[in-house]
């Protein structure tokens, strides 16, 4: 006992000493969340991608204020940017981020100048990827998993208070087969240490994030701030299993490899999910037909956390609750505004 107090409070102290020192953002008086919606954007379980390429044109328009697709999109990225897309594939091939949506921006990144050799599409689990039709093809974009270990950057460590117990495949790991076969203690295999996917810490240099909107068992919503930070760290189980974990989220993502490369998100709610999450429960998911986007990622999230709400309520399931509380933690960070009062919601298009 006395043994893992020490190891807390070394890690909680070097946490302190190694964090990066930045200036937070100016977090807007009002965000504005734009949606656009149709009916049409999905028949039965499959996707039209010709309305959701629409529907995501509208969603640039708005977010971005520019005359046309290609210059809403300059208006983001540059030629000289390696543009990743960080999309959500946990559920799989019906409850993932759909193909339409990401070729949709892909198609976008291309009008504006960036070749498609320059644009990465990716999560952490290479056949859920696959199953979600994310396929790597001649001539197009790439697209990439994060391989256990080797996938993480050693050098991009986030470190907090909460402590994980570490599992193959984590880069602080410890094997007793490369110890000669010494027991490794318990101890040994906890860390306050997570190491960010190196396809985001070393080659990305801008970001589009598309998460689904989906609950989380444990943190309430797996959205925006969600999609960037647990599916691209090592020793990730900690902040949604451990009771106040989540509250590390906020921390994560203001971290200068992960949120600031972000330079819009749009949350797929094709279908979304309000229990079960974030992998695939058909009880729980139906047809919206809806995009949402913004330059602010809490806002997003609050919207989100909204309409679960609404929807558990319909269906006689107990709230979210204080699960979804850190994000109120994200507003004092500067990433964004959480409270209703001052979020938008601005529908764009028509059905």
């Amino acid at each position: 006992m006395a043994t893992r107090f020490l190891v807390v409070l070394f890690t909680c102290l070097r946490s302190l000493f190694a964090a990066d020192v930045t200036p937070l953002p100016v977090v807007p008086s009002v965000s504005t969340v734009f949606c656009a919606q149709d009916s049409f954007a999905l028949t039965q379980l499959e996707e039209n991608p010709a309305v959701t390429r629409r529907m995501v044109d509208q969603i640039v328009l708005a977010v971005t204020k520019q005359p046309d697709v290609r210059q809403a999109w300059r208006s983001l990225v540059s030629p000289t940017d390696l543009v990743g897309i960080k999309v959500c594939a946990a559920g799989g091939r019906y409850f993932a981020s759909h193909l339409g949506i990401v070729e949709a921006v892909v198609a976008g990144l291309t009008d504006a100048g960036i070749p498609p050799n320059r644009i990465i599409v990716w999560d952490r689990d290479p056949d859920k990827l696959q199953a979600a039709g994310f396929l790597q093809r001649r001539g197009s974009y790439q697209v990439r998993s994060i391989p256990p270990v080797v996938g993480y950057d050693p050098k991009a460590v986030c470190i907090v208070p909460t402590i994980g117990k570490l599992i193959w495949g984590d880069v602080l790991f410890q094997d007793s087969r490369t110890r000669g076969g010494k027991r490794i203690s318990d101890v040994e295999q906890l860390s306050s240490a997570s190491h960010i996917a190196k396809v985001l810490s070393q080659e990305v240099t801008k970001v589009i994030n598309v998460p689904v909107l989906s609950n989380d068992a444990f943190c309430g919503v797996a959205g925006a701030l969600y999609n960037m930070t647990i599916a691209n760290l090592d020793n990730w189980r900690r902040f949604t299993q451990v009771e106040g974990g989540a509250e590390a989220i906020p921390d994560l993502y203001a971290n200068p490899s992960i949120g600031p490369k972000v330079v819009l998100t749009i949350m797929d709610a094709l279908r979304p999910q309000y229990a079960g999450g974030p992998n695939f429960d058909p009880n729980y998911a139906f047809s919206w037909g809806a995009i949402y986007g913004s330059t602010d990622p809490v806002a997003l999230d609050s919207v989100a956390v909204r309409l679960i709400e609404d929807w558990r309520k319909e269906a006689k399931l107990p709230p979210i609750g204080k699960r979804a509380d850190w994000l109120e933690g994200a507003t004092e960070a500067g990433l964004g505004n959480f409270a209703k009062e001052k979020i938008f919601v601005r529908p764009v298009g028509k059905e």
